[in-house]
């Protein structure tokens, strides 16, 4: 694979960098309708699988924030057509890497040594390159590390990226008034937090020493004294990513196992911590050769305040769906409604959100589901496209819900397509075993 010698990191280089891509796109979409001129019944199949490609492209040697948004996007597997999905799921842990030299720069200055000074065995070149950082393995005194570098400038350039996406997110989410800034702010504190390596192996040693208990479910040692605010070091565990483990898995029952327990990490934080894991893709969970879950990372970790907490979880209760007053209360403790809605958006909003919550909340109905049920993956799919084609949405203001739903929601959605993956059936209030 090629690697990269530089990364571009001034504002102008990397708005730079998106115009061309643009331009690519906008190309496509020429190409397209001057084929469906001749060829009404062309679908936009080709269309979707260029643009991913040269979206893809245009992000890839950019790195950083740019990149995290496919990564995010690549989650939406129930919104986003398939081709985005699959190209854009390639920067969860598969572009281009830096050059050799590039890396033993970063380790000189932020270690003060070359990595053939510290350990054994180093290779040169990363094992898997993701959107922040890439991982490398080494070896000393007879044990094995997984060391994760991070790209120079990223944590520079996320705040030009936001500002370059900010007028295109704006328009496309509908977000209207002053206090849509929230959104930003949020986004751009946790991406700021994911390239704070001393923060990442603070938490990576917490969640760890919390979540240990949970059965099938392990996570790596850490190593502060070969880490840094952009370099950290921990075990290298041997394994496939969870992507990989699931397309050729064929045990039921195993699915169900690793399935479980991921369920039960995720419950037990969420419920318990009151701090989840908000970065739940493939490229985040080993299977080892146990057959055990590996978590790996966990640079992205969101706070839940209890005002938040509380009425989003009684919204998947269905007695509060199931009636009127309480369910609207619970809209606006959670900002969904506002109060300069006007009666055609109460109206809307709330059916909208009744609908929605109906069926997302399903697995919080029961002591038990089965996430491999397709049709449920079906109409979260149906009501996603239906929103995309519903004119009247587009009209109402889209700056509405806690800036907490931004990644408290990316979480659950992340949650569910990974559990659809494994085809787990599982107990849902099993993690309450561990809370003591």
């Amino acid at each position: 694979m090629k690697t990269l010698d530089k990364i571009p990191t001034g504002k102008i280089e990397r708005a730079s960098q998106l115009v061309k891509t643009g331009f690519k796109v906008g190309g496509n979409y020429v190409a397209y309708y001057g084929e469906k001129i001749v060829n009404p019944s062309l679908n936009r199949d080709k269309l979707n699988e260029n643009n991913a490609e040269d979206i893809y492209d245009g992000l890839k040697n950019l790195k950083g924030s740019a990149l995290k948004v496919a990564q995010m996007l690549s989650m939406d597997k129930s919104i986003m057509p398939q081709a985005y999905v699959d190209k854009f799921s390639l920067s969860q842990f598969s572009v281009p890497p830096l050059s050799a030299p590039l890396v033993k720069k970063t380790f000189k200055k932020y270690l003060d040594k070359y990595p053939e000074e510290i350990f054994d065995t180093f290779t040169p070149d990363a094992i898997n390159a993701a959107s922040i950082g890439q991982v490398h393995k080494a070896t000393k005194d007879g044990q094995v590390f997984a060391v994760k570098i991070q790209y120079p400038g990223i944590a520079d350039s996320i705040s030009s990226d936001l500002a370059l996406v900010k007028p295109f997110a704006t328009r496309m989410f509908n977000l209207k008034g002053k206090d849509s800034e929230k959104y930003f702010q949020e986004v751009e504190q946790k991406l700021l937090e994911e390239t704070d390596y001393i923060l990442e192996l603070k938490q990576s040693v917490e969640v760890s020493n919390w979540c240990k208990e949970i059965e099938n479910l392990r996570f790596p040692n850490y190593y502060p004294a070969y880490s840094s605010e952009k370099i950290l070091t921990m075990e290298w565990i041997e394994g496939e990513h969870l992507s990989e483990f699931t397309a050729h898995n064929t045990n039921t029952a195993l699915g169900d196992t690793i399935g479980q327990a991921l369920w039960d990490f995720y419950m037990y934080q969420m419920h318990h911590l009151r701090q989840v894991h908000a970065d739940p893709h493939p490229g985040n969970f080993i299977i080892d050769a146990n057959n055990k879950l590996v978590a790996i990372d966990f640079g992205c970790i969101k706070q839940v305040p209890e005002e938040f907490y509380v009425p989003y979880f009684e919204l998947a209760r269905p007695e509060v769906i199931g009636n009127p007053k309480l369910f609207n209360d619970k809209l606006y403790e959670l900002e969904i409604l506002r109060l300069d809605d006007s009666p055609a958006e109460i109206v809307y909003f709330t059916k909208l959100f009744h609908d929605l919550l109906s069926l997302f909340t399903k697995p919080f109905h029961g002591e038990f589901f089965d996430f491999s049920d397709d049709s449920f993956f079906g109409q979260i799919a149906q009501m996603g496209e239906e929103f995309a084609k519903d004119t009247q949405l587009r009209k109402m203001n889209g700056n509405r819900g806690s800036k907490h739903f931004l990644y408290i929601n990316r979480t659950f959605f992340g949650l569910y397509n990974l559990m659809h993956d494994l085809k787990a059936r599982v107990h849902t209030n099993s993690y309450k075993k561990y809370i003591k």
